[in-house]
């Protein structure tokens, strides 16, 4: 737990778990005043649940649902209520702790100056100063005094670039800028005090990785130079060229990078948030889940072992199946392949998106000896009945559903655009920031740039292709700043090393239209065929590449094509099949 004391009677906190509220009673608070709203994040407790925690270990508790960035005078005024009324000390919480903050601040507003507030807030480590407006207008309308107004505020900051997002995307593009403009004014909005290896996860579910391997301190890997703001984006208003902050503040930009990532659709699975991390229900997907994945798989002496696939799009598409191929390897070399039946069921009609790598995945589903399921979509998990139910389509496109039972399933839950983005001027009809996909620029905002997982480039979602992202867009925001037009070029690189057995790897490596565009030559490294040396750049270098090149700005093999006139998609590029490139 994270708790910040901000004074004798409050601290505030990023999101606690149900399971904290007991901790939290022993620490000696006796209420929480919730102010987040149900349903904002994966994994998120819901208010009944929090609630019935808290009456179980005699906590009070209070539900304020304040929408990120849209905060009202009913809001304040029932966080005021709640204070008085409620016995101390109180923990309020949302997300990172910044609503709580923020409506503890105004409702101080009318007895304390705005320094004493910005500095309580910093002590607790959020930085309030762009309040100093709100928080003048409020003390003068609560004491209803006729003074002079006081003087005119300084116009607010406005940066160079803003980037939305820490992930490998955000900070890619905030070193790649700094490494061709040294200097440049950058501010990166990002909540979380951890940045996380995902590609990795895979690894640890397969008893490659301990799972510490695969993150570090957000404050290690944040570029040198850039304005860390420790906040959380709600929305946008690019008509203004600002970014809505989760406190309802403002930040401006010259030029802006979204990089926001995706969100895991858990719920879209009926059941499977409930059973996860017990009955033998696991996902490399969550940091926190991918050591049982290892668990299980080491446990398992017998039994139906089950592979799911969502439909696309997905983050690192191949992932689903090499939870698969790594715990047939380990239950190959125990000897207890023969008493297990694996099954691998994607709701897809291939088992990999580019034609050229199916041949070597299908040796090893056919050396495994696992079923495959084509069309078959994971709609419910019953962990207790160890039940999956499947909705299974046949040739004639007739669905019906299907119960499979299971001693082990590896889930890769359906995946969509992050809500905040869903609902911004930003996104296209299916939510994604709409993006050009040669030039990542978007396509209504000129001086508005999409990277990673979050954008619709119809580019395979994975960190191989932002390190091939991350230039294009950091020469092409230099351009718009300088009032040129963007010039360099994505051919839409991504790639998925496919981990098939413990110490081989088929390294697949393509562009848009499912073209290869391999790396390495094919004498040194054959994409097509699994690989002793791709495992190699799997396992040991991959991860240097990552913290110490592609977040340092170092772009190794990842210089963007510079076109000298106005770009516009190839034939072959328009053409491409959503689908299919998704799939790889």
């Amino acid at each position: 737990m994270d708790i910040r004391k901000v004074t004798p009677a409050l601290s505030v906190s990023p999101q606690v778990s149900v399971q904290d509220i007991a901790a939290l009673q022993g620490l000696g608070f006796k209420g929480l005043i919730n102010v987040r709203p149900d349903g904002e994040e994966d994994g998120q407790p819901t208010s009944a649940e929090m609630e019935a925690a808290a009456a179980a270990s005699g906590l009070a508790y209070v539900h304020i649902p304040v929408v990120s960035g849209k905060m009202t005078d009913a809001d304040i005024e029932a966080f005021r209520q709640a204070r008085s009324t409620m016995l101390g000390p109180v923990l309020s919480f949302c997300r990172t702790g910044t609503r709580a903050i923020t409506l503890w601040a105004i409702t101080q507003a009318p007895t304390l100056s705005n320094e004493a507030i910005i500095a309580t807030a910093a002590d607790a480590g959020y930085d309030l100063a762009g309040k100093a407006a709100d928080l003048d207008a409020r003390r003068v309308s609560a004491a209803q005094a006729h003074e002079k107004p006081s003087a005119p505020q300084a116009a607010a900051h406005t940066y160079d670039v803003v980037i939305v997002g820490g992930g490998a995307g955000g900070l890619a593009a905030a070193a790649s800028l700094l490494k061709r403009r040294p200097g440049l004014d950058i501010a990166v909005i990002e909540p979380r005090e951890t940045h996380y290896y995902q590609p990795g996860w895979t690894l640890v579910g397969g008893g490659v990785f301990s799972r510490d391997q695969t993150k570090r301190a957000m404050a290690k890997v944040m570029p040198k130079g850039v304005k860390w703001l420790r906040a959380a984006a709600a929305g946008f208003a690019p008509e203004r060229n600002s970014v809505i902050l989760e406190s309802g503040d403002e930040v401006r930009y010259r030029a802006l990078v979204v990089a926001p990532g995706l969100k895991l659709l858990w719920d879209k699975v009926a059941g499977l948030k409930d059973t996860l991390g017990k009955n033998g229900v696991t996902s490399n997907y969550m940091f926190d889940m991918a050591p049982y994945t290892w668990d299980l798989v080491k446990s398992l002496k017998g039994g139906k072992a089950l592979f799911t696939q969502p439909p696309m799009p997905i983050k690192c598409a191949g992932a689903p199946q090499k939870a698969m191929y790594l715990a047939c390897d380990h239950w190959a070399r125990t000897g207890q392949l023969d008493g297990i039946d694996v099954a691998f069921h994607t709701a897809g009609g291939a088992l990999f998106g580019v034609a050229d790598y199916v041949p070597a995945l299908m040796g090893y589903v056919e050396k495994y000896g696992a079923k495959l399921n084509m069309l078959e979509n994971l709609i419910a998990v019953d962990g207790e009945r160890k039940v999956a139910t499947f909705d299974v389509t046949d040739a004639n496109g007739n669905t019906e559903k299907v119960e499979r039972p299971f001693d082990m399933i590896h889930v890769c839950p359906p995946q969509g655009p992050l809500d905040f983005i869903h609902t911004s001027p930003l996104a296209n009809e299916a939510g994604w920031v709409d993006v050009n996909a040669e030039t990542l620029q978007h396509t209504r905002y000129g001086n508005v740039f999409g990277i990673g997982d979050g954008t619709s480039a119809p580019n395979a979602k994975t960190a191989a292709a932002v390190r091939k992202q991350a230039p294009v867009v950091a020469t092409n925001v230099l351009s718009v700043l300088e009032g040129k037009q963007s010039a360099a070029i994505y051919a839409g690189y991504g790639s998925c090393p496919l981990t098939v057995e413990r110490g081989k790897v088929v390294l697949a490596e393509f562009g848009y239209g499912g073209v290869l565009q391999p790396t390495f030559p094919k004498w040194l490294v054959n994409g097509t065929k699994p690989s002793a040396l791709a495992w190699f750049l799997k396992e040991k270098l991959m991860p240097a590449l990552y913290f110490d090149l592609m977040l340092k700005g170092h772009e190794w093999l990842a210089k963007p094509e510079i076109i000298s006139h106005k770009p516009v998609l190839h034939e072959a590029q328009e053409a491409c099949d959503f689908s299919e490139t998704k799939a790889s």
